[in-house]
């Protein structure tokens, strides 16, 4: 969506804070022996609390008010019995909607101490790499011009991106135009961004591997090789004075 109204700006920053405010407190308690469904309660809790509903449910029906990969799961790991070990890397992604407005977002983590230090490497890379691309977002600009910063940072870093896991426009629904926000450059693509476009923003870093697959269960993915991938994701608003993080708590 492009953001036109003052009463539009409030709701998005609104539904980004509670979605920031979850994906905190949730990574707060990963702690080694809690579950990954205990961690989906804080959501649930923080959800009703709030006003918020969970975007995954809504929308898709998933089986967890948020999704909690581990280890050789990249993306959309469903909340379970499974729990967390030190050294285990985590990663958290958080979207909800209220009033009608949507914000998403996600963290990848090392819990304690990395067993491999690679895992606590693509973490390192995947923020460099999110940073670089906020360097990009102003009125006017190429949206190609993000996949190329973060693609860039991470073969600076002898890394890897997944390259069929995108950012996406979000706003008032979780995923709208632009549809894909790539994490490499693509030359064909021609969008501009303009002033007040909602986006997600989501690096996805990896140590060998390019692309993912179906995993253990028909909603999570994960790599052929087992590589170890780290996600950064923030919702973004394109403003002429610097993008605006709507889920990001100073």
């Amino acid at each position: 969506m492009i953001v036109k109204t003052e009463e539009e700006l409030t709701a998005l920053k609104d539904i980004g804070y509670i979605c920031a405010l979850v994906r905190d407190e949730m990574q707060s308690a990963t702690k080694p022996g809690i579950t990954t469904k205990e961690l989906d309660d804080i959501a649930k809790d923080l959800f009703e609390k709030h006003g918020a509903i969970s975007a995954p449910i809504h929308d898709e029906n998933f089986p967890g008010q948020t999704c909690i990969s581990v280890n050789e799961e990249v993306a959309h790991g469903i909340p379970g019995k499974r729990k967390i070990r030190e050294g285990d890397l985590v990663n958290i992604d958080v979207s909800a909607l209220k009033n009608g407005y949507y914000a998403d977002t996600g963290i990848s983590f090392v819990v304690g101490e990395p067993d491999n230090p690679l895992k606590q490497k693509v973490c390192d890379v995947a923020l460099e790499a999110f940073e670089a691309a906020m360097t990009r977002v102003k009125p006017g600009a190429k949206l190609s011009q993000i996949g190329k910063a973060v693609h860039a940072t991470a073969r600076k870093n002898n890394l890897t991106v997944i390259k069929n896991l995108t950012g996406h426009g979000v706003g008032q629904s979780l995923h709208e135009a632009p549809s894909h926000v790539m994490n490499y450059y693509e030359p064909k693509d021609k969008t501009l961004l303009k002033e007040g476009t909602v986006i997600a923003v989501e690096p996805f870093i990896s140590t060998k591997a390019t692309f993912v697959t179906e995993g253990k269960n028909e909603w999570a993915f994960e790599t052929n090789d087992k590589s170890f991938v780290a996600q950064i994701e923030h919702t973004v608003i394109v403003t002429k004075d610097g993008p605006l993080l709507t889920t990001k708590i100073d």
